[in-house]
């Protein structure tokens, strides 16, 4: 599809757009882009290749400027990723696309964005604002679900998800990754090495690149909190081991001088006055009893039970 840069994006032809009478904004998939590419005249050493895209970047070529985008899926950052390329002169911008994601920005920008002073480095603003604009509330989400995970850590639930700890850090670095390439691409459009935008408007790549600058920040710092909880947890399985640990050898403490007076009275030497006498079991009894009070009562006292 074909679009004049207006007041807003205007559906124009193929035709119409040879003329390059204005700014325009083409999406093409990779065969059209192979069958028109010679009409939009672009001077290219490296030529975009949606088919093998791994990351988001941009290369200044003689008389154009190309690069590849690469986006994580906010409902399912580990999953497909949306792949697309573009080429861009000081006439306009063609997308090659081949699932449909430049376009459906695209509509959003139509029925959203209206331009006083249209132009390319506009239009581009907005659509690389398109990109990130649901994450503030994407991080917002992860931040409350950490700070929930926290709380049942620190309560001492038994069903705490920590798997879902390991999972947002993975998420983090993906998107910081995803993050530092968008910063990157956005320095080189306000590099403007081959003088395609204008100078007034050059100012609009470097707000997009401090937005994302405080979006990875944010991110940064998600991943800080994920890594704090996730030794949080492992503290807290420590203090359950040791309380274990401290109660098995309390136990163990309290049976010993019981498992004395066992050995010692199993041990059946002929002269042992005691086991005759009609009181020996009752005494033994009781001072077993005596043993463990008083072991219970000194564990309490040095506050090890």
């Amino acid at each position: 599809m074909y679009f004049w840069i207006r007041e807003t994006l205007a559906e124009c032809t193929a035709e119409e757009i040879k003329k390059k009478t204005e700014q325009y904004v083409a999406v093409l998939t990779g065969a059209e882009w192979q069958d028109q590419k010679e009409s939009f005249d672009m001077g290219m050493d490296l030529e975009p290749d949606a088919a093998a895209v791994h990351n988001t970047k941009a290369e200044v070529n003689f008389d154009s400027l190309t690069g590849t985008f690469f986006i994580p899926n906010r409902k399912d950052i580990p999953g497909e990723e949306y792949k697309f390329a573009f080429a861009l002169d000081e006439k306009g911008i063609v997308f090659i696309d081949e699932d449909g994601y430049v376009l459906r920005q695209i509509e959003d920008i139509r029925r959203y964005k209206k331009w006083r002073i249209p132009s390319l480095e506009r239009f581009l603003y907005d659509f690389l604002e398109q990109i990130i604009h649901p994450d503030l509330a994407l991080l917002e989400r992860y931040e409350k679900e950490l700070d929930r995970i926290e709380d049942d850590i620190l309560d001492g639930e038994e069903l705490t998800d920590v798997k879902r700890v390991y999972e947002i850090r993975n998420d983090m670095r993906d998107l910081k990754i995803h993050y530092e390439q968008l910063i990157d691409l956005g320095q080189e459009l306000e590099e403007n090495e081959n003088h395609f935008f204008k100078e007034e408007n050059v100012r609009y790549f470097r707000l997009f690149s401090d937005r994302v600058s405080r979006l990875a920040d944010t991110v940064t710092a998600l991943r800080d909190h994920a890594m704090q909880i996730r030794d949080l947890y492992q503290a807290q399985l420590d203090v359950k081991q040791n309380r274990i640990m401290t109660l098995l050898t309390v136990v163990t403490t309290i049976f010993m001088p019981l498992t004395l007076i066992v050995g010692w009275y199993g041990m059946n030497f002929r002269y042992m006055p005691e086991l005759e006498w009609r009181y020996a079991y009752p005494t033994v009894a009781g001072v077993s009893v005596l043993i463990v009070v008083g072991s219970l009562i000194f564990f309490k006292a040095k506050k090890w039970l």
